[in-house]
């Protein structure tokens, strides 16, 4: 008995480990597909790990060391491509995670990228702009040697930002002794920058939940939309949603969230929220996150952190259709309930793949030199996405297994293949 509730919580805890989740889907996704052992080997963990010292002189005049990382999961298909993310909760096992769901992402839009990562443990809410500045550029001296336009191409996540890639571009700019544009995506326009970039993930979930609708027979004017989440990607999103037509009957943020059945005034809650996306701190009436994800609505979307609908909420989710613009928002026990529920689940490395889609879409404008209008870059955008979205759902239907599984199939199958040409494998 003590055996089996050790064997339980172990199982929970895996759930809840974004790299063991991870590392689970894509096992069974390379076994549906029919490759050995020897593949999920060499693909369960990045290829290359770094883990550096950045020594920073601060304002005070005291030198302070933080630790960085960048993880390269796999570059058979071509050079990684990946974000950097500024935050005090960043670990080694949660790059290597990111960095294989961005192998998946370019797997599943069929860009010729391999995954990539990066994180500096730091809280840039209690650093000054010179602080950031030197962290960013100490962070760039320390990984120069692996990175590149044709290496290693980082990009702006979590609490990193346009201004932080120019910083970046103009030190590894600085080592190369020549202007390397293609570095670095995210960057300012006038630094060889892409329209449409700072929207890109949120255009491309929004493009998903067209996609969703359609097939679930729901009209987009008038559904009910739920975004937990109020940041660059959950604002954006409810913004493109009320545009739409949609009703957005609640939003959330570290603090809370609002409900209103009629549909809320997200212009007015954007004008108001803080430089952290955060806004119901301005009212009274607010409801919990919990409470937030238990809303009747025709498409809830998690947009703020993992491991938020679990087995012990996913028979208490009343959407139709969940499209996680979050990274790994829905445990697998939960992606399970809620398919076995008839609720169609927008997956993670499908839905919120418009942003690395992007970042490629600016990295061939600066590898050219010839520069793209946003109407172009949303016309490729959508034609990526569209084509992507029912590539995922139609290896769902005829694999009979849930759309996570089915876009982990997708995406893992390109690099395998370029493994096994390669003769790695």
């Amino acid at each position: 008995m003590v055996a089996e509730k050790g064997k339980e919580n172990h199982q929970a805890s895996d759930q809840h480990d974004v790299l063991k989740s991870t590392q689970t889907v894509i096992h069974l996704a390379l076994d549906k597909l029919g490759y050995s052992e020897e593949v999920y080997e060499l693909l369960k963990e990045p290829i290359r790990m770094l883990t550096v010292k950045i020594p920073v002189r601060m304002d005070d005049g005291k030198v302070k060391v933080f630790t960085g990382y960048r993880a390269q999961h796999n570059d058979a298909v071509g050079p990684t491509k990946g974000g950097i993310r500024f935050h005090p909760n960043v670990s080694e096992k949660e790059v290597k995670a990111l960095s294989i769901w961005m192998s998946l992402k370019c797997g599943i839009v069929d860009l010729p990228y391999g995954g990539g990562k990066g994180g500096i443990i730091c809280d840039p809410r209690d650093m000054s702009f010179r602080e950031l500045e030197r962290l960013s550029r100490g962070y760039v001296r320390a990984i120069s040697q692996i990175v590149g336009p044709s290496k290693d191409i980082p990009a702006p996540d979590v609490f990193t930002n346009s201004q932080i890639m120019a910083w970046m571009m103009d030190e590894y700019s600085r080592i190369d002794e020549y202007n390397s544009p293609g570095f670095i995506t995210g960057k300012p326009l006038v630094l060889g920058g892409s329209h449409g970039r700072e929207t890109a993930t949120a255009k491309g979930v929004t493009i998903c939940i067209h996609e969703a609708a359609k097939k679930k027979g729901i009209k987009l004017e008038g559904a009910r939309v739920v975004v937990q989440g109020f940041g660059n990607a959950g604002s954006f999103l409810a913004k493109f949603m009320h545009d739409a037509g949609a009703k957005v009957i609640g939003i959330s943020d570290a603090y809370g969230g609002l409900h209103d059945e009629n549909g809320l005034d997200i212009d007015y809650l954007l004008d108001r929220r803080d430089s952290f996306g955060t806004v119901t701190k301005l009212f009274n009436n607010t409801i919990s996150n919990e409470e937030l994800l238990e809303l009747d609505c025709d498409i809830l979307v998690p947009a703020a952190i993992e491991n938020q609908i679990t087995d012990k909420n996913a028979h208490n989710i009343r959407a139709s259709i969940v499209v996680e613009a979050a990274n790994g928002p829905t445990t697998l026990d939960a992606t399970k309930i809620l398919t076995e529920r008839g609720i169609l689940l927008v997956p993670d490395v499908l839905a919120s793949s418009g942003g690395v889609t992007v970042s490629y879409f600016e990295w061939v404008q600066n590898n050219q030199g010839y520069y793209w209008t946003e109407e172009e870059v949303e016309e490729k955008l959508e034609k990526i996405l569209v084509s992507s979205f029912n590539n995922v759902y139609e290896t769902s239907q005829t694999r009979r297994v849930d759309m996570r599984l089915a876009a982990y199939m997708v995406g893992v199958r390109k690099m395998a293949e370029a493994c096994r040409f390669r003769g790695w494998i």
